[in-house]
Order: C-alpha cells, then structure tokens, then sequence
C-alpha cells in the first residue's frame, strides 16, 4: 500500500510518501480501505516529538478516518466487506475497570490511532471492530473523517465533563479550528448562548455563520475579557472552552462565580502560569477531558449522520501532498478541517 511514513522526528522533510506493508486484521480486528483522512494538530506534535514519546518506526501519523471494510479477522461478524465506515480513534483495551465501567477514553493503557500507533495516512489500517461507525449511504467520506476526533473531543468536554445546561453561557477562545467550530455548534445544539473570540473577522464570519451570537475580535480587542465581562452584565459566563492554555487567566476572568473552565489541549504551549486567586475567589472548577467514549461517539456521529451537526471543510490534499498539508496546518491560515483524498 501506499502511505505517509515518519522514520524521526523533526520538520516536514521527515515525512515521506513510499510503499510500506499492507497490514492484516488480527482476531476482533478489521482492515479499513481507507477513502479520506482528516488531519490534527497532534499530527504536528507527533512529528515534532516530546519527551516520552516512543514510536515503533516507520510511523504512520494520522487519528481520523473514513473509508471501507476491506477485510474482517477472526472473530468479527458484525462488518461485512463493502461497509462504509468512519474510525473512532480512542483506543482502549475494554477489560481494565475503567474501560468496563464505560470510561474507556481513561483505559489504563490507552492508546490514540496516530500517536501511539500507525495511523490514517496511508490506503489502508487496521483497527478494532469496536471503533467503528456505519456511514449512511450518500454520506461522504471526508467531511465523516472531518468530524470524528475533533466532535467526539467536544461533545465529551462540553456535554459529559462540562454538563452545559440550556440557557447557559458559553465563551469559545478561538474561532476556526476543528474542535473550537465543533464547540461552538454543540454548545447552541443544546441551548446554549455563545460568546466566541477570534483573531480576524473573516474567522469571527465563520462562528456567526456556525450560530455564535457574540464575536469579540481580539485583534481590535486586546483586553477581550473585559468585553466579555462588559457584555454579560459583568456576570461572566457559566462555561470557557480554552484549548489554547496561554490565555487561562483571560479565561479566569471571563468565567462567573461557580463556573467551568473547559480544556482538551495547550495549542499555545504546554507550560504557563496563572492566577489563583481567580480559582479560588470565583469557586472556579478547571476541567480537562481526552477523547471521548465509545458512547459519545456513537450519539455524536449519529447527530452528524442526522444533519443536526456539520464538519466545516476547509482544503483537501491527495495522500501524497501531506507535507504540503501540514504546511497548511501549520501556518494557520485554515478555516475548519483539512483533510487528505486517498486515491
């Protein structure tokens, strides 16, 4: 098969489009021919590499995908070849007691397609029969690929470890990437009012255009907490979808009295400090969250399959031009998803 292979860490010379092995199902396992791939920020990570991380080498990055069964291992009768499928990436062994207790995105060994183990960018992978989701016919591929790590992430966030309550409020930092255009979507969906910051208008376009009701451009607005404050009465709002870090004490002051502090990630780096005092004085609750259970993902995907919820699509690239994806990714220009076409 043909796929995107990483042999080191380093820049985008390290990633390298080749032939490589096509892999065979194992007991409870399925092939997935591989149609679209979705690319994250944890692609970006994977290849820069942190300390701690092992890789078995050549990896193959990339946790979302959608495509179909190509082949089913022994054991396996609930697919059959031909399926279309989308992959729910969380990988867990689904025998510790945090997996039997429905909590399997905290598995004791849990393990996330992509960054653990070889992933999307490539014809073909294989993974458990458990992590898959029918797509309906006339459904496409991409935007099922497009939705299905960064939907899962926030509808676990918001609604299982924030419990967004309708008439609530909600601040989304950031205005454009796949989990922050997912944020604001679910947070309307269920009845919330939506407070969004960007950093330009054609961005802050993109979040009315998703249903946000108030847009704060941070590049007009420095000081955008004192905006927020201002505009809810000098209340704050009952819930903050920060996944930048960097901005936690903006954050802080954006919140109410009793509010949550929501976050699955630091794209703004992953050291910083802040105030506590803000935690304390204001009854603060900060809650970080990974993935998603295989419950979310089925109520999740099913209210994309629905309609009710839409991956915003931004440039597709072949398979063979993922460094130019990355390169994209990278600078920041995106607007919603990016994603690879697998011939």
């Amino acid at each position: 098969m043909k796929a995107v292979l990483l042999y080191q860490h380093g820049g985008l010379e390290s990633l390298e489009y080749t032939d490589f092995p096509t892999p065979q199902p194992g007991r409870g396992q399925v092939l997935v021919r591989l149609r679209a791939a979705a690319l994250n920020r944890l692609d970006l990570w994977v290849r820069a590499g942190w300390p701690g991380i092992r890789l078995e080498y050549p990896h193959i990055p990339g946790a979302d995908g959608a495509g179909d069964v190509a082949e089913v291992g022994e054991g396996v009768t609930q697919w059959r070849v031909g399926d279309r499928v989308v992959i729910n990436s969380n990988l867990a062994c689904g025998v510790c007691d945090l997996c039997r207790a429905g909590w399997d995105n905290r598995c004791r060994s849990w393990q996330l397609l992509g960054e653990t183990v070889r992933g999307t960018y490539a014809e073909y992978v294989v993974v458990p029969a458990e992590n898959l989701f029918p797509i309906p016919d006339g459904f496409d591929y991409r935007p099922a690929a497009a939705a299905a790590l960064v939907f899962h992430t926030a509808w676990h966030s918001l609604i299982v470890r924030g419990n967004l309550r309708p008439g609530e409020t909600v601040l989304v930092v950031g205005a454009s990437g796949g989990v922050n255009t997912a944020s604001i979507q679910i947070a309307k969906l269920a009845g919330a009012e939506v407070y969004v910051v960007g950093s330009n208008s054609e961005k802050l376009a993109l979040s009315k255009a998703l249903g946000a009701d108030h847009l704060i451009d941070r590049s007009q607005e420095e000081n955008w907490s004192k905006v927020v404050y201002n505009l809810t009465d000098k209340r704050g709002v009952d819930v903050v979808v920060d996944n930048v870090g960097v901005t936690f004490l903006q954050s802080f002051r954006c919140a109410a009295k009793g509010g949550r502090i929501l976050t699955v990630g630091n794209s703004g780096g992953a050291k910083f400090e802040f105030d506590n005092r803000y935690m304390f004085a204001k009854h603060l609750s900060l809650i970080g969250s990974t993935m998603g259970t295989k419950a979310d993902f089925v109520q999740v995907m099913s209210l994309i399959f629905a309609g009710k919820l839409r991956p915003v699509l931004d440039r597709d690239f072949p398979l063979s031009e993922a460094r130019a994806a990355q390169e994209y990714l990278e600078s920041g220009l995106q607007m919603g998803k990016i994603t690879l076409s697998v011939p």
